[in-house]
């Protein structure tokens, strides 16, 4: 027997418990027959944020993965998606494969996380070798995307970090702001631009970039849903989320 609302996959979703931009995006893409349960990361929402507090503060949401998956797995998921992209990006491609594992090694799972997937989404929209990208982090975590990037071959012409000062603040970027900061990101020397950082709302405004630069903008929330979407035998197309969704 399978589950009544969930017939395809039940996919359980963790994110950082101060995360409000996750759940809304991920469900607006959701095809029938696909459930997503959400299972918090305990976290606090600090009232000011530095390069050392991001840091230390991506650490303790890593640390609290374990509770997270144990609370996940009760539900009996088919496969289990990363809400938060910062600590599957931190260590570089050697940090991700020890993040894999330990996921692994507590559920028996697999998971779709943020970082492998954009790099997915990169090669399946022939983008993966030039690109540019922002984020609500700060420069030492910004230094860590990077790497990871460039360990799978694809080079970083730019960045930019909006050095956002809470966890919820990265909700409340206007989308104007991050119009402006994709415009002045763009140029002839890069094939994509990518948005890292789950809780800031770029879905929607990712795929009207698009159209305006005429190139692929890949928003953290999209690939990482596709992926899980992908990886499961979903090939629904889904409007509205730019070509990734739809074409891909």
């Amino acid at each position: 027997m399978t589950d009544v609302l969930g017939w395809r996959k039940v996919f359980a979703v963790l994110g950082p418990s101060t995360n409000t931009v996750v759940q809304p995006e991920m469900e607006a893409m959701r095809p029938a027959g696909v459930t997503n349960q959400y299972r918090d990361i305990h976290v606090d929402n600090p009232s000011a944020l530095s390069d050392a507090d991001f840091m230390a503060g991506a650490a303790l949401i890593g640390q609290g993965m374990a509770d997270a998956l144990r609370s996940a797995v009760t539900c009996a998921p088919d496969h289990l998606v990363l809400g938060v992209s910062a600590i599957s990006f931190i260590g570089g491609r050697s940090g991700c494969d020890r993040l894999l594992q330990q996921v692994h090694e507590l559920t028996g799972l697999s998971i779709s996380v943020g970082s492998q997937a954009v790099v997915a989404a990169l090669q399946a929209c022939g983008a993966a070798r030039r690109i540019a990208f922002l984020s609500p982090y700060y420069p030492a975590a910004n230094a860590h995307v990077k790497d990871f990037f460039e360990a799978h071959g694809i080079e970083v012409r730019r960045d930019a970090c909006l050095r956002c000062t809470s966890w919820t603040d990265i909700a409340k970027q206007p989308e104007a702001r991050l119009a402006r900061v994709l415009q002045e990101l763009d140029g002839d020397d890069v094939d994509a631009i990518v948005q890292v950082g789950t809780n800031l709302p770029m879905a929607q405004l990712a795929t009207k970039a698009e159209a305006w630069l005429g190139k692929p903008v890949i928003a953290i929330n999209t690939a990482t849903y596709w992926h899980a979407l992908r990886t499961n035998g979903i090939t629904d197309p889904i409007d509205g989320f730019g070509r990734l969704l739809k074409d891909f």
